[in-house]
């Protein structure tokens, strides 16, 4: 409001929970009542993962497959049978370049990313009656947020203890920003990425194998990094001062 030329009938902000998915419907037509139309869906929620799968009970991984993935395609189950009355809209989802990838720590998450991938790029193919709909996949590596503070662990009673320092990760406002432009765009897919995962993702893209070997050495530092007490992406991710 202080920045633009907007004034506070522009703005709603609604309360929401991904997981209670009867909540969906009723969320879509306040907006719709509100503004009378959707015109772009952001996907953004969901919680990351910091454990091995060891140790992890399974109810774990149902939490995140429940926020992650089908909460994400519930909302834009809603919202997309308005686009599609319209015959225009975009729905954007911030998946992860760990829906290109694996990496340990985040087996459920990694999982719920590439769910994520392959129910966007399969929708992408029921919509070409629809030219002015796109889908556009978000897949940003590491970014200061909070995501590390609210990670599921082992259990779904325990949280982290020690989240580490996440300076050397992508500011937010930059994700945003390149968001904001590939959104703008109109992009299939973009990667938002410092190195080294920029790099790594090109690789498990274009030459997996490669990759695997790769992913091998800078899995097993991640690990160490993790039960060290310090961000799990610290060591190879840090950047020259």
């Amino acid at each position: 409001l202080e920045i633009s030329n907007l004034s506070e009938k522009d703005i709603l902000v609604l309360r929401l929970d991904l997981t209670d998915r009867s909540s969906h419907e009723a969320a879509t037509n306040s907006v719709l009542k509100h503004f009378g139309k959707i015109d772009v869906l952001i996907n953004n929620g969901g919680r990351s993962q910091r454990s091995l799968f060891v140790d992890t009970n399974l109810d774990v991984y149902s939490a995140i497959i429940e926020l992650n993935y089908l909460g994400t395609i519930s909302l834009t189950k809603h919202v997309l049978n308005h686009m599609i009355q319209r015959k225009r809209g975009r729905i954007v989802t911030v998946s992860s370049v760990m829906g290109i990838m694996g990496a340990p720590l985040a087996t459920g998450y990694c999982a719920s990313k590439h769910a994520l991938q392959g129910f966007f790029n399969s929708l992408r193919t029921e919509l070409t009656d629809y030219p002015e709909i796109s889908i556009i996949n978000i897949c940003p590596g590491p970014v200061q947020s909070k995501i590390i503070q609210n990670v599921f662990t082992e259990n779904l009673a325990k949280s982290l203890e020690i989240s580490g320092d996440q300076s050397h990760k992508m500011p937010t406002d930059r994700c945003a920003r390149l968001t904001l432009v590939s959104t703008a765009n109109d992009l299939k897919e973009a990667w938002i990425s410092d190195h080294p995962y920029l790099a790594v993702t090109y690789l498990w893209q274009y030459a997996p194998t490669w990759a695997w070997w790769l992913m091998n050495r800078m899995g097993k530092r991640r690990i160490q990094n993790f039960k060290s007490g310090v961000d799990a992406d610290a060591s190879y991710s840090r950047k020259k001062k």
